[in-house]
């Protein structure tokens, strides 16, 4: 698994972020948000606010964005929650991020089923780009992370970037997406093989009267 991330320190983060506040536009998503929860049950917006603060924070950064403690704290004050069970709430979900990242996340499965498929050369293709697991390079680009099962057993291995899962990888393929992100491009994802989504490789071999 991959070296823990660096965590700055509280007293310049808190210089950064203390006075963290909803934008206009993500106060208003804010506000449909919590019309989801009824009066009492508030708490239950946790996840989504904080999922919508990092994606405020890394747009003022120009990352895939992280969650400052002040930030943090604020989300939790909004839903009357106490810090420390939003703070849980971050560290055991690996979608929020607790230290600064680049601007795109590159989140290798390891697990067995991706393991079996290729994962290694993944790894070795985000490797041989220069990434180091737990850090981010030197241009700001790329943070490497190895985590548990993202859920594309199927189609192993698979790196989830930012919001997208890119499946049924090779070392030439991994290789071939980090180049065309850092040339300012979006890769198709999904699948890297002639499948679609699940389907077998080359298409159904049944059914094909209800495949589209």
């Amino acid at each position: 698994m991959s070296d823990a991330a660096h965590i700055p320190d509280e007293a310049e983060t808190r210089a950064r972020w203390g006075n963290f506040a909803w934008t206009a536009e993500n106060v208003e998503q804010v506000k449909k948000i919590m019309a989801r929860y009824p009066k009492g049950r508030e708490a239950s917006a946790i996840m989504p606010l904080l999922d919508l603060a990092q994606r405020q924070v890394g747009a003022e950064t120009n990352t895939q964005g992280w969650l400052p403690v002040p930030v943090i704290e604020y989300c939790a004050a909004q839903v009357g929650m106490p810090y420390i069970r939003a703070l849980e709430v971050v560290s055991f979900y690996t979608m929020y991020n607790m230290a600064p990242v680049g601007r795109y996340h590159v989140q290798v499965c390891g697990t067995t089923p991706c393991m079996l498929r290729g994962s290694d050369d993944v790894l070795d293709a985000c490797y041989k780009k220069g990434l180091k697991k737990g850090a981010t390079t030197p241009d700001g680009l790329f943070t490497l992370t190895e985590v548990e099962c993202l859920g594309a057993c199927v189609n192993a291995p698979m790196v989830q970037i930012n919001d997208d899962n890119y499946e049924d990888l090779t070392f030439e393929s991994t290789t071939a997406i980090l180049e065309a992100l850092a040339r300012g491009e979006t890769p198709k994802p999904g699948p890297q093989v002639d499948r679609f989504l699940s389907a077998p490789i080359g298409g159904p071999t049944v059914l094909k009267e209800f495949t589209s």
